[in-house]
C-alpha cells in the first residue's frame, strides 16, 4: 500500500499545488517537438563520423539496432506517460515505481544528459553559424568563438545561442512550441531537399563493403549514434502541458521516433551512396558531400538547415532540463525556487534562467566533447530502470488506469532494458569511470541534502511527532 499511496499523493499534490503549469499542447504539437529534439546532430554531424570510423555504410542497420532499443523503451515511456501524466519523464516514473533513491539516482543521470548534450549542440550550433558567415566573408575573431582550452576566450555563439533559448522558453511554453514547429518544418524541409537532389548521385559501389568494420561495427556505431534518439524522452517531460497527456502523450513519443528513425536510414543511405564513407569523418558531412559532388548551393542550404534543426534541439534540451529540475524541486529534492512558476508567463522562469547561465557556460568555456558519450550512458541508465520500473508498477497497482498499454508485456520491458543493457558493453571504458565519478557526486549529493528535505522525508517525520 506504501507504493499505491505515494503515486495518488504525488498526482493529487501536483493537482492541488500553488505552481501550476499552463496545458496547452497538442498530440501533434508533442509529436513536433520530439522530431526538434532527435532530428539534430545526430543526422547533420554523428552520420558521418559514425559511417566513417564504426560502421560504413551499415550504419543504416546502426540506426535499425538503435532504434528498436528505442522503440522497445518509447512503448514502456507511452505507458507510463498514459498512466502517470506528470512532468519529470523517467525521473518521476522511477519516484512512483522504485521508490526515492532510484528517482534521485535518474534525475541526477538526466541533468547529466541534458546539459552536456545541450552544451554540445551549441558548440555545434556555432560551427555551423561560423561557416555561414564565413560564406559571406565574415570570420569572428578565434578568442571569441574558442574555448580557453582550445587557445581562445569564450565560444561566444554558442553560449549567446543558450541564453537566446532560455529567453524563448521563459516566455512561455505556447510560444516556444510555436517557434519549435516552425525550425522544424524548415528542417524537415532542408533534409528532404537532401534527399531529393542526393539521390541522383548515388554510387552503388560506395555501399561496397556495406559491413567493412563486422558486426562489432555495427554494434559500436549504435553505441555511439544512440544519442541521436533520447529526444523521445523530452516529450514525456511536458505531461503537465499536455491539453489531453493521457492520448497525445503516446502519440508524441512513438510519433516522434516513427519519423525520425525512416529519416535517419534513408540520410544514411544516401549519404553514404554519394561518396566513400571514408572522407565523411568530418563536421559537416551533409554539406560535405553535397559540395563533393558539385551541389554547392544546396550545401549552402543545407549548412542554414543545420543552423536550424540544431536550434530546435537546443530547445528542446533545455526545455526538458528545466522540467526535470522542476519536478525534482517540487518533491523537495532541489532548492523550493526551483519550482515557481511565473503568473504571467506560466513557466519555471528562475530555473530556466539558472540552467540556461549554467549551460552557456559549459559551451562558452569547455571543449566538452570529450564528455558527450556520456549523454548516452546517462540516457541508458535511465532507461534501464523505467522499463524495470513499469513491471513494478503492473504488479503493485494493477488496476491503475491505462490509457495507453505496452503490447508483448512483460517481453516488452525486459527487452528495452535488455538492449540498452547491451548497448551500455559498447560504450568507450573512460565513459563508464566518468559516469561513475558523476553518479558518486550524486550520492553524496542525496544523502547530504536531499534526503532529508524531500517530502517523503518530511511525511515521515510529521507522522513521528504526530
Amino acid at each position: 500500500m506504501w507504493r499505491k499511496r505515494r503515486i495518488e499523493d504525488l498526482v493529487e499534490r501536483v493537482n492541488n499545488h500553488p505552481h501550476q503549469l499552463r496545458r496547452s499542447l497538442s498530440g501533434w504539437d508533442l509529436t513536433l517537438l520530439g522530431i526538434g529534439a532527435i532530428v539534430g546532430a545526430g543526422i547533420f554531424v554523428i552520420t558521418g563520423i559514425a559511417a566513417a570510423t564504426k560502421a560504413g555504410p551499415a550504419l543504416s542497420v546502426s540506426f535499425v539496432v538503435s532504434g528498436l532499443a528505442c522503440l522497445f523503451t518509447a512503448l514502456v515511456y507511452a505507458e507510463f506517460a498514459s498512466s502517470v501524466p506528470v512532468s519529470g519523464s523517467a525521473y518521476t516514473y522511477a519516484y512512483v515505481s522504485l521508490g526515492e533513491f532510484a528517482a534521485w539516482t535518474i534525475g541526477w543521470n538526466l541533468i547529466l544528459e541534458y546539459a552536456v548534450s545541450a552544451g554540445a549542440v551549441a558548440i555545434g550550433w556555432s560551427g555551423y553559424f561560423q561557416r555561414v558567415f564565413q560564406d559571406f566573408g565574415l570570420v569572428f575573431p578565434p578568442q571569441w568563438t574558442r574555448a580557453p582550452m582550445e587557445g581562445g576566450w569564450i565560444n561566444l555563439p554558442a553560449a549567446g545561442i543558450i541564453l537566446a533559448i532560455s529567453l524563448v522558453l521563459a516566455a512561455g511554453v505556447r510560444e516556444s512550441a510555436r517557434f519549435n514547429n516552425l525550425v522544424v518544418a524548415l528542417k524537415l524541409a532542408v533534409i528532404l531537399l537532401f534527399l531529393f537532389v542526393g539521390l541522383r548521385h548515388v554510387n552503388p559501389a560506395h555501399w561496397h563493403p556495406f559491413m567493412p568494420y563486422g558486426w562489432s561495427g555495427v554494434m559500436g556505431g549504435a553505441a555511439l549514434i544512440f544519442f541521436a534518439y533520447i529526444g523521445f524522452d523530452a516529450v514525456s517531460t511536458a505531461a503537465e502541458e499536455a491539453k489531453n497527456p493521457q492520448r497525445d502523450l503516446p502519440i508524441g513519443i512513438l510519433g516522434s521516433l516513427g519519423i525520425c528513425t525512416l529519416l535517419y536510414i534513408l540520410v544514411v543511405l544516401v549519404l553514404t551512396g554519394m561518396v566513400p564513407y571514408g572522407s565523411l569523418n568530418v563536421s559537416d558531412p551533409v554539406a560535405f558531400a553535397l559540395s563533393r559532388v558539385g551541389e554547392g548551393l544546396i550545401a549552402g542550404w543545407v549548412s542554414a538547415g543545420a543552423i536550424a534543426g540544431l536550434t530546435s534541439v537546443l530547445l528542446v534540451m533545455m526545455y526538458g532540463q528545466s522540467r526535470i529540475f522542476f519536478a525534482m524541486a517540487r518533491d523537495g529534492l532541489l532548492p523550493p525556487v526551483f519550482c515557481r512558476v511565473h503568473e504571467k508567463f506560466g513557466t519555471p522562469v528562475w530555473v530556466i534562467l539558472v540552467t540556461g547561465i549554467v549551460v552557456a557556460l559549459i559551451a562558452g568555456l569547455m571543449p566538452i566533447q570529450e564528455v558527450a558519450e556520456l549523454t548516452n550512458i546517462g540516457t541508458l541508465a535511465a532507461f534501464i530502470l523505467v522499463s524495470i520500473g513499469v513491471l513494478v508498477v503492473r504488479h503493485t497497482h494493477p488496476d491503475l488506469p491505462r490509457p495507453f498499454r505496452a503490447p508483448g508485456m512483460p517481453w516488452t520491458s525486459l527487452l528495452a532494458a535488455g538492449s540498452c543493457l547491451y548497448l551500455v558493453g559498447h560504450l568507450a571504458p573512460m565513459t563508464l569511470w566518468r559516469f561513475v565519478i558523476w553518479s558518486i557526486l550524486g550520492f553524496i549529493l542525496y544523502f547530504g541534502y536531499a534526503r532529508k528535505r524531500s517530502h517523503i522525508a518530511q511525511e515521515n517525520s510529521s507522522h513521528v511527532v504526530g
